[in-house]
């Protein structure tokens, strides 16, 4: 089949000089990796804009062979002043998804608690100890199960994780109660990072300023949700309400609504989300399903992308597989 309907969609997060951080340990792509798996992008691929997505996907229009799209997720502070500086001077175009209640509140997302939490620890097993006293703490006023019954539940390493990282993130990103999962990460988040959350926010996230700096330099910014929950556990309603309350971030830094895209925190949607999205005039979908989008067999709403890992990170890097499978 022609590539001209298929493009590699690239998901990237943390990005910066990871030596240099205050969290050496956070789980992300090193400014200086970023730099040269770029490189090898734009010598093996064509990288274009989410407006020739669109216009692919609603016109018709053929892409350009081996099409790569950047994606950057949750609205990190990096993606300004690492990211943006890199694709501007090069003339390439970025799609960014910020999490809006951070952007909009001065907090920090539970999510990226979690990640800062296990960045701030230098024994995992004393981490998953202390969700034990706190799950001994609250169990009887949630009926919370034994924490044996958690801990092998969750605790499946990944290609990505050993196992206590992966308990750690699916309890507290999931498992539990949502009112007491804020709970226990807030109390986790104080003993073990120990730093005022406005001030915390405020070096971590992007404002709205340098959101609208972006987009008028060519960037495109998308919504990402306002809690950045699975959407799939959410009643209708809700899910309504964060797209909603997404889409006012959007308005309020200028971004042209005709052209408005979506991406579901941590990939997760459900027929409900779908219904919403048309009915709000969302273009498409992105998830964090691993594969080759191709426009003749996805749903837009539910278009795949590649981890960064997935990617080569050096210029001369020979192409692996999914180079040729886009």
């Amino acid at each position: 089949m022609s590539n001209i309907n298929k493009v590699t969609i690239v998901m990237y997060h943390y990005i910066r000089d990871l030596k240099k951080s205050r969290y050496p340990k956070i789980k992300g792509l090193d400014l200086f990796i970023f730099i040269e798996q770029l490189n090898y992008l734009q010598m093996n691929y064509n990288i274009i804009t989410m407006e020739q997505l669109i216009d692919s996907i609603y016109n018709n229009e053929p892409l350009a062979p081996k099409a790569v799209l950047l994606t950057f997720d949750d609205g990190y502070l990096d993606h300004f002043t690492n990211v943006f500086p890199v694709l501007f001077d090069r003339k390439i175009q970025g799609s960014f998804f910020p999490s809006a209640k951070a952007i909009s509140e001065d907090i920090v997302i539970d999510v990226n608690k979690i990640h800062f939490i296990l960045a701030s620890v230098d024994n995992i097993r004393r981490l998953v100890s202390r969700t034990f006293i706190e799950i001994d703490k609250y169990r009887i006023q949630y009926k919370l199960e034994s924490n044996d019954y958690y801990y092998k539940k969750l605790g499946i390493a990944n290609h990505l994780d050993v196992k206590e990282v992966v308990y750690i993130k699916r309890l507290l990103q999931k498992e539990l109660p949502k009112e007491l999962r804020s709970v226990i990460v807030n109390t986790l988040f104080d003993e073990f990072v120990g730093m005022s959350e406005i001030a915390f926010s405020n070096e971590m996230y992007m404002s709205k300023g340098q959101l609208k700096c972006m987009i008028q330099n060519g960037m495109h910014v998308g919504n990402h949700g306002y809690d950045h929950c699975w959407l799939n556990s959410l009643s209708e309603e809700d899910q309504r309400i964060e797209v909603r309350k997404g889409c006012e971030l959007l308005n309020e830094i200028g971004v042209d609504m005709n052209w408005w895209t979506m991406c579901y925190p941590y990939g997760a949607y459900n027929p409900s989300t779908i219904n919403i999205l048309k009915e709000a005039n969302c273009k498409l979908g992105l998830t964090t399903a691993v594969d080759i989008a191709d426009l003749s067999v996805y749903n837009m709403f539910a278009l795949p992308r590649l981890d960064a890992n997935d990617i080569p990170t050096a210029s001369n890097s020979k192409v692996n597989d999914w180079f040729y499978q886009g």
